[in-house]
């Protein structure tokens, strides 16, 4: 089991930066791979970027080089920082934790990027 405690949301304005935090309940390096997911209503789920225990990294086409995922494990937490925000990053946005076949996630913190 993992839990996941999410924050860092708000209202930015196009450009503007924010950071989310993903606070896990257990060392991240027991988890196999960790990352952000995002969603608008009525429609599916999508992968952000993600980091494993390794510490390779993965990012949607839309986000490569405006997004930055990192972990400080001292703190078992996972960070994304979102620079050059733009309208179309407004979402509800989701920790996941993945641990072996097992999907764990968080309560999701809503970011909205006004133009």
């Amino acid at each position: 089991q993992v839990q996941l405690v999410e924050s860092g949301g708000g209202l930015v304005q196009t450009g503007g930066s924010l950071r989310l935090s993903c606070a896990a309940s257990r060392s991240i390096f027991s988890i196999n791979r960790m990352g952000w997911y995002r969603q608008n209503p009525g429609k599916q789920r999508e992968l952000v970027a993600t980091v494993t225990s390794g510490g390779d990294t993965n990012y949607a086409d839309s986000v490569e080089g405006r997004f930055t995922i990192s972990r400080e494990t001292a703190k078992n937490t996972v960070y994304l920082q979102m620079n050059s925000l733009k309208p179309e990053d407004t979402a509800t946005y989701y920790c996941n934790a993945r641990v072996r076949w097992s999907d764990y996630w968080g309560q999701g913190t809503q970011v909205t990027v006004s133009s």
